[in-house]
C-alpha cells in the first residue's frame, strides 16, 4: 500500500487527506501548527492518523508521495528536506485531478479571480448544470472529489496551489490579469511570478479554451514568447477582437465560434472597470460550454457581490461603508478607488508587500478627502499621501473598531467610507476574512 503524507491540516489538506483514505493508501496528515478542532474532527471521522505543533520526521519522510498544502513555501526545513531525498510532492489540485474526470473551468490571476470564479459558478448554475466550486474558495476540491459527484468544477486556484501542479488539466483555463503579488514567495522575481500562474495553461490541448485579458501587457508580453495549443479567447475593453469579448458603445460583445450577443454594461450586477473584465471572462466562459445567451444576461443581471470584495455593508447617516478586506495589493485597491462616484474616506493598511503607492496618487487626489491607517507600521503610508490629503486628514488606529469611529468623523452625508487595505492583514488580523467581519461588526455598532 503506497503512503501519502499530507503537510498542512487546513481546508486543502484536511480534503486531500480524505480523498487519499477513500482511494486505499496509507494517509498520514502532519501540520507544523495548531489544527483547528472542526478539522481535528474531520480527521478523527475518517479515521485518518495526524499529528500537529511539529513534524516527526520518520514519519513525514518515509512518504511515497506528499500532498503538500499551498500555504507551505518550499523553503520549509521539511519540504527541504523531502526534496533532497527526492520525494515527489504534489498539490491538492494536482492530486484531486487524478480521480476527476469531471469538465473543469479554472481561473487564476492577480485581481478579479475570486469574483470571476463566484460569477461563473453563479452562471453554470442558473443554467441548471450540476456543478461544485472549489479551489481557492468554498470547500476543498480533493473533499467534494472524494464524496460528491459533478459534472463540472470551477476552480480558483492561486499561483502556490498551480507551483505544485504537473498533469492537472483544464477544459478552460482563465487568467483575469498579472500584477505584482506574492513577489516575496518568487524570490522578489517578477518572471518567477508570471511562470506561476502561466502553469495552468501547462496542460491545454487544442480542442481546450484558453481566456485572457488582451489589454494586460504582462499577460499578452508572455503569451509572445510561448505556444499554446488551445482556443485563444481574448477579452478587451480597448480593442475589438475576432474571437472573445470587447465593448461596443455601452455594451459588452461576446463572439464564440459562429455566434454573437450583446449584453448592455447598465444591465450588470457589478459595476466598475474591473467587473466589466470579469463580466467578459465569465461570459466567455459560459459561452464556451454552451450556456444559452438570455440566462448568460439574466445571471451577469442578478448576481449578487461576494463577501469581502466592494461589499456594501450598511448606509448609516447617508455615508455608504464598504468592505473591500480582499483588496491585499495596490491593484485591487486601484479598482476600488476607481470605480467610487462620491468622495471616498479611504481605510488602507496593513502587512506591507513592498508597495509602491505613486501607482495610487492620481486616484488619491481625484476621490479621496481622508485616510484612515489601519496597521501596526504606516509610515509609508503617510510619506505617500500626508501631503495630499492634509496632515489633519490622515490617522492611525491599531483596530478594526478605531477604524470604523474615526472614518465616520471624517465622513459627511454623501460619502463612501471604503476598507480597501491594499496590504496583507496579518499584522493585526488572522487573515483578510477577520479583518473584513470586525470592520462590518465595527460599522453594525455605530
Amino acid at each position: 500500500m503506497a503512503r501519502i503524507v499530507v503537510l498542512g491540516g487546513a481546508e486543502s489538506g484536511v480534503g486531500a487527506a480524505v480523498l487519499a483514505k477513500t482511494k486505499g493508501f496509507d494517509v498520514f496528515l502532519s501540520d507544523n501548527g495548531k489544527i483547528a478542532q472542526k478539522y481535528a474532527e474531520q480527521l478523527r471521522k475518517w479515521d485518518i492518523a495526524f499529528e500537529e505543533g511539529g513534524h516527526t520526521e520518520a514519519l513525514v519522510l518515509s512518504a511515497d508521495e506528499v500532498v503538500k498544502s499551498p500555504g507551505i513555501p518550499d523553503s520549509a526545513p521539511m519540504v527541504r528536506k523531502l526534496t533532497a531525498q527526492g520525494t515527489p510532492i504534489i498539490s491538492e489540485i494536482e492530486f484531486a485531478g487524478r480521480y476527476d474526470s469531471a469538465k473543469k473551468i479554472c481561473i487564476t490571476g492577480s485581481n478579479g479571480k475570486t469574483t470571476t470564479t463566484s460569477l461563473i459558478y453563479y452562471l453554470l448554475q442558473q443554467a441548471g448544470l450540476n456543478v461544485g466550486l472549489g479551489g481557492n474558495i468554498g470547500k476543498s476540491y480533493a473533499y467534494q472529489v472524494a464524496t460528491e459527484q459533478h459534472d463540472y468544477y470551477v476552480l480558483e486556484i492561486s499561483s502556490f496551489q498551480l507551483d505544485n501542479v504537473y498533469s492537472f488539466r483544464p477544459d478552460i483555463a482563465i487568467i483575469t490579469n498579472i500584477t505584482p503579488d506574492h513577489l516575496d514567495r518568487y524570490d522578489h522575481n517578477m518572471e518567477n511570478y508570471v511562470r506561476a500562474k502561466f502553469r495552468i495553461t501547462r496542460n491545454l490541448r487544442p480542442e481546450d479554451c484558453f481566456i485572457f485579458d488582451s489589454d494586460d501587457e504582462i499577460t499578452v508580453g508572455h503569451l509572445s514568447r510561448i505556444i499554446l495549443q488551445a482556443k485563444m479567447l481574448p477579452f478587451s475593453q480597448q480593442q475589438e477582437v475576432a474571437q472573445g469579448a470587447f465593448l461596443r458603445e455601452d455594451k459588452i460583445v461576446v463572439r464564440y465560434e459562429e455566434s454573437e450577443s450583446e449584453i448592455y454594461l447598465k444591465e450588470l450586477a457589478l459595476g466598475g472597470k474591473h467587473n466589466v473584465y470579469n463580466s467578459m471572462a465569465a461570459a466567455l466562459a459560459a459561452k464556451a460550454v454552451h450556456i444559452d445567451d438570455a440566462v448568460i444576461r439574466a445571471s451577469l443581471s442578478s448576481f449578487q457581490p461576494i463577501e469581502h470584495r466592494l461589499e456594501p455593508v450598511l448606509s448609516i447617516k447617508d455615508v455608504l461603508y464598504i468592505n473591500d478586506s480582499k483588496a491585499t495589493n495596490i491593484d485591487s485597491a486601484w479598482y476600488a478607488l476607481e470605480c467610487q462616484h462620491h468622495p471616498v474616506v479611504w481605510i488602507v493598511g496593513g502587512k506591507d508587500k513592498g508597495n509602491d503607492y505613486g501607482v495610487l496618487e492620481k486616484l488619491v487626489r481625484e476621490k479621496v478627502k481622508a485616510i484612515v491607517c489601519l496597521g501596526v507600521d504606516n509610515a509609508k503610508i503617510h510619506a505617500a499621501f500626508e501631503d495630499i490629503v492634509g496632515s489633519d486628514k490622515i490617522t492611525d488606529t491599531a483596530s478594526a473598531a478605531e477604524a470604523v469611529a474615526a472614518a465616520s468623523r471624517f465622513a459627511e452625508a454623501g460619502d463612501v467610507v471604503l476598507l480597501s487595505p491594499c496590504c496583507a492583514s496579518f499584522d493585526l488580523f488572522k487573515n483578510y476574512e477577520d479583518r473584513g467581519e470586525q470592520f462590518k461588526e465595527a460599522v453594525r455598532n455605530l
